[in-house]
């Protein structure tokens, strides 16, 4: 089992940029697949982005392609998601997951879940 703490949230204005990190304890980090998911006011939880074990793949929601990085360090047992360029809808909670499956961008196949960390439009 692992536990999962994200960090890194705050107020941002639009234009730009903000770097969420998600440490893991328990099972170690490279054991997992990781993703970020988020949920704005009144909106279904969303698939952001996803990577697998090693870090050798990456995979992007549309919304964020070309605005938002995906990375980890499994020394650190840690995953960030540095964004950039950051607009009035990236507002919301922002949850990191593991997965057991290789790469994965749908929420069912995620067996744990942080907490959530805050960005809001300031």
């Amino acid at each position: 089992q692992v536990q999962l703490v994200e960090s890194g949230g705050g107020l941002v204005q639009a234009g730009g940029s903000l770097r969420l990190s998600c440490a893991a304890s328990g099972r170690t980090l490279s054991s997992y697949a990781m993703g970020w998911f988020r949920q704005a006011p009144g909106k279904e939880r969303e698939f952001v982005a996803a990577i697998t074990r090693s870090g050798a793949s990456t995979y992007y929601a549309e919304s964020g392609k070309g605005r938002f990085i995906i990375s980890r360090d499994n020394g650190k047992n840690t995953v960030y998601l540095q964004m950039n360029d950051l607009k009035l809808e990236d507002t919301a909670i922002y949850y990191c997951a593991a997965t057991g499956k290789l790469l994965a961008a749908i929420q069912p196949e995620y067996d744990y879940w942080g907490q959530g960390t805050q960005v809001t439009d300031a």
